[in-house]
This record gives C-alpha cells, sequence and structure tokens, in this order.
C-alpha cells in the first residue's frame, strides 16, 4: 500500500535520525512529570513515528487519488455562506475523526501533545497530496496554537496541584478547532494594503463600557469562512505599526437550537489560477464584536508570531508540491524514450533532476531546522509561564536557550520563506519541461503543481518582502557590531585560503562571499549617507552618521536594490552549514553537501558579482525622480 511518510527516507532521516528530539520533549512533557504523558524521549518520538506512518498512509491512499477532482470542484458561496464540495467534506470529516487537528494541542485541552514539528511534516505529507487542501487543513492547528500561546503570554491561565493546565483563555476556540467543528484565520490583507501594514483602514473602537468592535474589510483571506478570526485593526489615527492592535472576532454564533447570528459577512469568493478547492474570501466586519490579544499598539508584533508559523508552514506546503513535481518527472523520465534511451539518461535532463533532487532535500533541510528552532523557543516560553517556581538557574539557562533559538528562527524563517516557495515554482515549471508536450496537458498532473505553486511567493508575505526582512537583520547586525564583523571577515578570508579540506574550503568561501556583499552593500549604504550630510557643519556628522538618524526607506536604497541577491547567498550559506553539520554527524549526509554545494559556489560569486558591479544606474535614475518629485 501507498505511504508518503514510509516511501520518503529523507523525511525519516529527520523524524528517525537527526532531529534532537530530547530537549523539546521534556519541556513538551513538563520533565515527563504528566501522569497521560510519555516517560521518555524514546516513547515519545515512537509515537511521532506511528501518526506520520498514519498520515503517510491517509494522504497516499484518501487524498492523493482524488487531486484532479478537487481541483476541478470549487467551493460556492450562497446566501452568505460557503459550501465546500462533498468529497473535501469527507475528507476533512475523515480528519478529525483521526484526531489530527489536535495533534499539537495539550492534552488538557484535549490534543495529542506531540511537537508542532511533526505537525509540520504532516503539512508536507498533505501537500504532496493536495496542497490547497493542505493550506485549509493549517489553519486548524495553526489558530488554535497562536491562540494557546497569546492566552500564555497574557498569563491568562491556571494550573492545578498537579501542574495540569485547569483553565486559558480563548478555551472554546482552542477546544472547538482542535476537534474540527471550527477553524480559524488569519486576516491581514485590505483593498489598499497589503505588505505595508501601516496603511490598514480596518479600524476597532472601544464603547464606554470597554467592548471592541471591528470595522472594515479584509481580502484574499484563505478559509475566511471559518468561525475564528485574528483580525489586525488600528487602534488610533496614526500612520503607523505601533497604532496596530491584534483581535478575536467570532464570524458567527450557533444558539442551542441551531439558529446561526452572523457578525461579519462573506462577500465574494475569489476565481484563482490554483488553489481550487481552497476558499479564498474577502470579508466585511461592521461593528463586530471582538476581543483584544495582549495589549493596545502590540498587534503588529503579535501578529508576527502567526506569521512566522504560518511562513513556516509554507516552507513545508512547498515541499510537498516539489516532491510531487520530482517524483512525477523522475517516473516519467524513466519510461519516456527519446533517441534510442529514456530521457533521464540523457545528459540534460539528468542534471536537471539531479538539480531537483538537491533542492527538494535542500528545502527540507532548511524546513526542518527553522521549524525546530521556532517551536523550542516558544515552547520555552510557555514552560517559563508554568513553572514559575524554578530555580533562578534553571530559568536563567533556558531563557538563554530560548533566546538562542529565537534569533535562529529569526534568520532561518525569512530564508525558509524565500528559498522553498520560489524552488516550488521553479521546480514545477521543470517538471513540465520535462514531461513536454504532455506536461502542458492535465493528464500528468504537473500542470496543477505549477498553478499551485505560483501563488507560494506571494502569500504570507512575497519572496521580496522576505529578501527585505533578511537584508534588514543582516546588516543591522553590522550596525550593532561592526568590529565583531571585522573580525569575522577577516577571519573568513583566512580560513577560505588557509584549509586544505576541499569541503571545508568550499564552506569557508561561501561564507566569505556572503561577509563580502554584506560588507559591499554596508559601504554603499554608508557612502550615500555622508554625501548627503557633506552640506551640513562638520560638528553634526557624527549625529547625523549613527544613532537614530537613519532613515530605512531612503538611506538603505543600495541594499534594498540588492535585497534578492544578497537572500540568494544567505540561503546558500545557511543549507550548506546544515548539510555540512549534517555530514560531520552522519557520514551518509556530506554527499549533499557535495552536491549542494558544487552548484551553490559558483551561484553565490554571481551574486556577489551583481552587487558589487550594478545597481548604480537604476539608483541614479530613481534619485532624479525623487528629486524632481520634491521641487
Amino acid at each position: 500500500m501507498a505511504n508518503f511518510y514510509k516511501d520518503n527516507d529523507d523525511l525519516r532521516f529527520y523524524i528517525e535520525r537527526e532531529i534532537n528530539w530530547g530537549p523539546l520533549v521534556k519541556l513538551l512533557e513538563d520533565d515527563f512529570t504528566q501522569e497521560e504523558g510519555f516517560e521518555n524521549t524514546e516513547e515519545a518520538v515512537e509515537f511521532y513515528k506511528e501518526v506520520l506512518d498514519l498520515v503517510g498512509k491517509f494522504t497516499a491512499e484518501e487524498i492523493d487519488p482524488y487531486g484532479a477532482e478537487l481541483d476541478k470542484a470549487h467551493p460556492e458561496l450562497k446566501d452568505g455562506v460557503v459550501h465546500s464540495p462533498e468529497r473535501f467534506d469527507n475528507i476533512m470529516k475523515q480528519i478529525a475523526d483521526l484526531g489530527l487537528h489536535g495533534l499539537a494541542l495539550p492534552r488538557e485541552l484535549g490534543g495529542m501533545n506531540a511537537a508542532l514539528v511533526t505537525y509540520m511534516a504532516a503539512t508536507e505529507l498533505y501537500s504532496r497530496a493536495d496542497v490547497a487542501l493542505s493550506s485549509h487543513v493549517g489553519f486548524h492547528a495553526g489558530i488554535a496554537m497562536a491562540l494557546m500561546v497569546y492566552a500564555y503570554e497574557e498569563g491568562a491561565f491556571e494550573t492545578d496541584e498537579k501542574g495540569m493546565l485547569s483553565s486559558i483563555r480563548f478555551r472554546e476556540a482552542i477546544e472547538e478547532i482542535g476537534v474540527g467543528d471550527a477553524w480559524g484565520s488569519m486576516d491581514i490583507t485590505e483593498p489598499d494594503a497589503g505588505s505595508d501594514m501601516a496603511n490598514l483602514r480596518t479600524k476597532a473602537e472601544q464603547d464606554k463600557d470597554g467592548n471592541w468592535f471591528v470595522s472594515g474589510q479584509k481580502i484574499f483571506i484563505t478559509s475566511g469562512h471559518g468561525k475564528y478570526h485574528v483580525v489586525i485593526a488600528k487602534t488610533s489615527d496614526k500612520n503607523s505599526l505601533d497604532a496596530l492592535s491584534l483581535f478575536l472576532v467570532k464570524a458567527f454564533e450557533d444558539d442551542k437550537r441551531g439558529k446561526r447570528t452572523f457578525f461579519a459577512n462573506v462577500d465574494r469568493l475569489e476565481e484563482k489560477l490554483g488553489h481550487h478547492i481552497s476558499a479564498t474570501c474577502a470579508i466585511t466586519y461592521s461593528n463586530s464584536p471582538a476581543e483584544l490579544i495582549g495589549e493596545v499598539g502590540d498587534g503588529f508584533k503579535q501578529m508576527l508570531l502567526l506569521m512566522n508559523n504560518a511562513r513556516i508552514s509554507v516552507g513545508f506546503e512547498c515541499i510537498g508540491i516539489a516532491e510531487s513535481a520530482l517524483r512525477k518527472t523522475k517516473a516519467y523520465a524513466e519510461e519516456r524514450r527519446a533517441f534510442g534511451k529514456s530521457i533521464d539518461k540523457h545528459e540534460m535532463i539528468a542534471d536537471y533532476i539531479d538539480e531537483m533532487e538537491t533542492d527538494v532535500r535542500a528545502m527540507r533541510a532548511l524546513s526542518m531546522m527553522a521549524a525546530y528552532t521556532e517551536e523550542h523557543s516558544y515552547r520555552s516560553k510557555i514552560y517559563l509561564a508554568r513553572h514559575k517556581d524554578i530555580s533562578t538557574e534553571k530559568k536563567k539557562e533556558i531563557e538563554k536557550e530560548m533566546k538562542t533559538y529565537r534569533r535562529n528562527s529569526r534568520r532561518l524563517t525569512p530564508l525558509l520563506k524565500y528559498f522553498a516557495a520560489e524552488k516550488s515554482v521553479e521546480i514545477a515549471q521543470r517538471a513540465i519541461q520535462i514531461h513536454g508536450g504532455a506536461g502542458f496537458t492535465t493528464e500528468y498532473g504537473v500542470e496543477k503543481l505549477l498553478r499551485d505553486a505560483m501563488v507560494m511567493p506571494i502569500y504570507e508575505g512575497t519572496s521580496q518582502i522576505q529578501a527585505l526582512m533578511a537584508m534588514k537583520d543582516t546588516l543591522g547586525q553590522i550596525f550593532k557590531r561592526p568590529q565583531a564583523f571585522v573580525k569575522e571577515l577577516a577571519q573568513a578570508q583566512f580560513r577560505a585560503l588557509s584549509t586544505r579540506d576541499p569541503r571545508e574550503k568550499a564552506m569557508a568561501k561561501i561564507h566569505l562571499y556572503s561577509l563580502q556583499a554584506q560588507q559591499n552593500l554596508i559601504q554603499k549604504t554608508a557612502i550615500d549617507k555622508f554625501k548627503n550630510v557633506r552640506h551640513l557643519p562638520v560638528t553634526s556628522w557624527l549625529e547625523n552618521l549613527t544613532g537614530q538618524s537613519w532613515d530605512p526607506k531612503k538611506d538603505f536604497a543600495p541594499a534594498m536594490l540588492h535585497a534578492e541577491h544578497l537572500v540568494r547567498i544567505l540561503v546558500d550559506e545557511a543549507i550548506c552549514e546544515i548539510f555540512y553539520d549534517q555530514g560531520l554527524r552522519h557520514s551518509d549526509r556530506m554527499e549533499w553537501f557535495d552536491k549542494y554545494v558544487e552548484r551553490a559556489e559558483p551561484r553565490c560569486r554571481y551574486q556577489l558579482d551583481l552587487i558589487q558591479t550594478t545597481g548604480e544606474r537604476i539608483l541614479s535614475q530613481l534619485h532624479q525622480v525623487n528629486e524632481a518629485a520634491a521641487e
């Protein structure tokens, strides 16, 4: 029987050999003190494997065969209610019956208390079968987990004498989502504001009794026909991020007799290039009752928790698409004959497939690392919230680890979202190309993969936004610690020249390319900034070249222009580091470092050359346009 987990040796490598489960499971199981919990790490991991085996079989047998049917069947909006096709509803019911929506929720809330990394791995399996359905499944656990973390951050929970969770804010919503009776959505985008969140117009106002109400329209909301909506809205008239706050809004409520009262309206369903079975909604709120999450003005910061998890989830969705494209391509190329041999034996096609396979494994390596670091970070936060009585020494140790994992997650998440999204499109397109004319038809299913992949570089933050985020964080660290950067650059130059081991040398070269690219962008930025202060008195130069005088929208123009070139180097650097580290601990993994670095090293060299030698013409043109507009 088909099984998408058992047939994937690379995915199983992470679950069964690579992931350091011990520290994470210990946090999940409250130091193995839970009565109904696992007694040790091995027992927990065995359960995770059993769950993924179950999901692997389910996705291969109950979803994958119906991919074409799901693609042709669209949800419909009738009298304000979204109706999904029967096949879709039956699959979702089976998932609920298996208890998979609550996989990562605590046992006290009706869940299985599994690691969210396990849930993310399951996301890959769902996505390999049908990514549109997978995206809907993700808005069950994703919203429930986010509400739980928000409640812990607020301290809005209680534990009993045994340390078990006895009450928590948003419990009704979390449990309802966990059993599959409801789901949620993340409502950000508006008709005139997507990535530029400071220009959002949806407002939240408070009445004299302290009750909040939200009014406005949100668009492009995946699974926006659900009951629970996490909505970001303005709570002041300022046009800035600190004017935003986060709210939980119920779109409807059913009374005991089953009569439904609506508090928000689904205006329309979008007709899309792909993801046909997934409902993408436009929603209007008209003085809709809302619950404030956290503090007023913290909406953008709190939304990042949802966004980070969503971006990591998209990474796993992209792997599912790419894995499916790779397998369909290999199967076709082995059977299709041309010029006396199967086309997988032709040099160019063999090279294409080799690159596809290497990139799929690279996507998974980056995804697993990002998921692990993000989960470890907020599981540590939950542990500290639940255990106020731990020793000062242990608290400091956990806080130190939490900061490290948070920093690593912040670094890896935009790289993952950028790389996985772009590669899913590239790999799906290549699958069509290798299939030739057959790939352009619906018979082999690869054209659907490309249609479904096309949204990946757009939703949950475009590829360009991810590049700008990575650039800002990377260069920001240099401004904070310039001497440390100079030292690191010198050490990288020495290693690239002196090391004799070919693998170490390749790794050192890529690291050096990364640092040289960062150095070049810093230098260009500093030169431009200096040009702008030359007309000022010398005594004011120091003030204008340091501190708060930097304007990210104006002073970082060279870095913003080259952000995508930089992020491609940062991605290759991160993946090479992961593969190299794996190879040191598992000798059979070093081949993937060799395969990846073989392509990454010349690619990074090229991106560095673009950063160093191009862009002046475009920047000069923009400068002239801006000066003319200012006059």
